[in-house]
């Protein structure tokens, strides 16, 4: 069950469709057929599965306000949350889903260059969608193991020659050099897919301060890097002072002390438990945060970060 109701809904899976190898295009409507809440691209829906809330990109129409469109990967190494989307659901079957929520929000920017790893398309085609209807310029450099495994290939087909196709079969890696090296002053990277990916195009983005990356991570960073220093953490509206050992989040120091925070994946992924900052500096351990993000100082996610100074006084 979700941690927090608000914003829960039980809605049924319309339809499953096999849209690559081993992706599943899944549409979700509300039983009632009743319209469902309003997100915009980039946005993404908790779904409650057996094995805890897995996170998947809304990918359908951000006009259509009966369905709710995502893609799943069976991953075989996961945790489950997607064997349970191929082989346990079924069209008619109710489940809970949080959200939407929008931490990879489409900002303006004078051209965009997006970039896609497998099924990290997903919270791109909204974007190419939107930004193509208001005549933006734009390119789509899209990387998978074949071309067979690369969803939603009949979608990006219209778009013609500004949709960069990559099969590592038939081309090898993604060309990241080549596409920072071309990238014109004022270029927006957005990008999803693989860790490794990510942290390659996020160290190539640090490298030029006229190119803004915006990355999505559905799976949480390595936080091996970070050591923890004993904390005093403040609600300041409930009047709650407790230290934050080495070891134990803030969230769980809130939790004992009887606040509630909502909050869906503990790992820093959904955004879901931020709390706004009243003094004090956050030290962002989230895998939301990038490059001039990881310096704002008015909020943090309790579920993995801490701060830089003794003590934090939050908003709660």
């Amino acid at each position: 069950m979700m941690e927090e109701e608000e914003g829960v809904l039980d809605l049924m899976v319309e339809s499953l469709t096999r849209i690559a190898d081993g992706v599943l295009q899944v549409t979700l409507v509300d039983p009632d057929g009743a319209w469902l809440p309003a997100w915009t691209p980039g946005s993404h829906i908790d779904l409650d599965t057996p094995d805890g809330l897995r996170q998947y990109s809304l990918c359908g129409d951000a006009g259509d306000r009966l369905r709710y469109t995502v893609g799943v990967l069976r991953e075989p190494s996961s945790r489950g949350g997607s064997r349970h989307v191929h082989e346990v659901l079924r069209p008619g079957d109710v489940v809970e889903v949080g959200g939407p929520r929008n931490h990879f929000e489409l900002l303006p920017a004078k051209r965009y260059h997006f970039v896609a790893g497998g099924i990290g398309i997903t919270p791109l085609l909204p974007m190419l969608r939107e930004v193509d209807a208001r005549g933006e310029e734009w390119r789509l450099t899209y990387g998978g193991r074949t071309r067979a495994s690369m969803g939603f290939l009949e979608r990006l087909a219209p778009y013609g020659d500004r949709v960069e196709l990559w099969p590592a079969d038939e081309s090898g890696l993604l060309p990241l050099d080549r596409l920072f090296a071309e990238a014109a002053d004022g270029t927006a990277v957005y990008c999803c897919g693989p860790a490794g990916l990510l942290d390659v195009v996020e160290r190539a983005g640090l490298a030029r301060d006229d190119v803004d990356v915006h990355l999505e991570r559905f799976t949480a960073k390595d936080l091996s890097g970070f050591v923890d220093e004993p904390l005093t953490v403040v609600a300041s509206r409930s009047g709650l002072e407790r230290l934050v050992a080495p070891g134990v989040s803030v969230l769980d120091v809130l939790e004992e002390g009887g606040i509630s925070v909502p909050n869906a994946c503990r790992e820093g992924v959904c955004g879901s438990c931020e709390v706004a900052v009243l003094e004090g500096t956050p030290e962002h351990r989230d895998s939301i945060r990038t490059g001039a993000e990881l310096d704002d100082t008015s909020s943090l996610a309790v579920c993995v970060s801490r701060a830089t100074t003794p003590r934090l006084v939050l908003d709660i």
